[in-house]
């Protein structure tokens, strides 16, 4: 059983990708502070896995602390790093915050990666990267602009610290950009956790149609659209888990030849994570509306700062190099978020 450590492994795609990777024979540890996640993840996790998940309640900014879970584990054949601070609007908000924690947590998982050697390492990057981009669908090759928020500058400064660091060391890397992550796990054990009033589209739909919003604001209806509102690719959260885990497995059985290495940036790979359809925000509320029968209480608010008008994947590259395929629909991410969402809803 090769050794897995997640970081950020309590969080919404983390703890799914925990319970992904110890149903394929990994060994899993995980990191994670609980400042955006709960501990009853962990509970959720054993009730679908068997396994008790050792979770080390640090803070990767404390470098030290961070050392020590590696000594402690030795023989850690790949980091899953997906402990970052990720709301868009909170971003601008707060840019140093974000900046401070992305990053300074980055540097370090990468510097403990290459003092205790670890051979594998995955990287949860974004489609923020690719900004207010025009020309869609986006694909690795896509030229990176500005980014439209702090937290996208974070992820493109991550990247970058990626391919700085992989030039000067044998570890290989995997850039993980995905869209947007929604649904939950099929036992309905675990899923997304919003904390307080949600920002993202899946919560807020589910909140209002439960009666713990008073209202659902779609924030703005004048983008260049077909309807007007903003254009996404959501992902079901399983299939970014899965591909996550495949990522691992592709980096530990493809080995690289001597004349391989001699290539640029022969150990750093990028790829899409998304269905590559986009779905807008209107379009989500009608399926919503269509499937559960619930009629919700829309109001067209301002639009906000950070949002891009559309963005929708070109996934080709994880589908050929992964074998990531058999990907959920937009009914599916639905109906498991809804029932999610409900049986939290019925614990309050």
């Amino acid at each position: 059983m090769e050794k897995i450590l997640v970081t950020g492994g309590c969080g919404y795609i983390g703890s799914h990708t925990i319970v992904d990777l110890v149903q394929k024979g990994f060994e899993v540890i995980s990191i994670d502070n609980f400042s955006r996640s709960d501990k009853k993840v962990l509970e959720g996790v054993r009730k679908i896995t068997g396994k008790e998940i050792v979770n080390y309640e640090i803070d990767l900014c404390d470098l030290n602390a961070t050392k020590k879970v590696f000594e402690q584990n030795p023989g850690i054949n790949g980091i899953i790093h997906f402990a970052a601070f990720k709301s868009v609007g909170e971003s601008v908000e707060q840019p140093i915050l974000y900046f401070r924690n992305n990053l300074d947590s980055l540097i370090n998982i990468l510097e403990c990666a290459l003092q205790y050697h670890v051979p594998n390492f995955i990287f949860s990057s974004s489609c923020s990267v690719y900004g207010d981009i025009k020309n869609l669908p986006v694909n690795e090759e896509t030229p990176l602009p500005e980014a439209a928020s702090p937290y996208g500058t974070t992820k493109q400064i991550g990247e970058q610290l990626i391919k700085e660091t992989a030039m000067r060391c044998n570890t290989r890397f995997i850039m993980l950009r995905y869209f947007n992550p929604v649904g939950a796990h099929p036992s309905i054990e675990i899923g997304e956790l919003p904390i307080g009033n949600p920002s993202n589209l899946f919560p807020s739909v589910f909140y209002t149609a439960l009666g713990k919003m008073n209202e659902l604001i779609v924030h703005g209806n004048d983008y260049e659209t077909p309807d007007g509102s903003c254009i996404r690719d959501y992902i079901h959260v399983m299939d970014i888990a899965e591909a996550h885990a495949l990522s691992l497995l592709y980096l530990m059985n493809n080995k690289i030849s001597e004349e391989e290495k001699q290539m640029k940036n022969w150990n750093v790979e990028v790829m899409n994570l998304g269905t590559g359809k986009g779905h807008s925000v209107l379009e989500v509320i009608n399926a919503f509306e269509k499937l559960s029968g619930e009629k919700l209480n829309c109001k067209i608010g301002v639009k906000r700062p950070g949002d891009v008008a559309a963005i929708y994947s070109d996934n080709k590259k994880a589908i050929q190099k992964l074998g990531w395929n058999n990907l959920k629909d937009l009914d599916e991410m639905i109906l498991s978020a809804w029932q999610w969402t409900k049986k939290l809803n019925d614990k309050l």
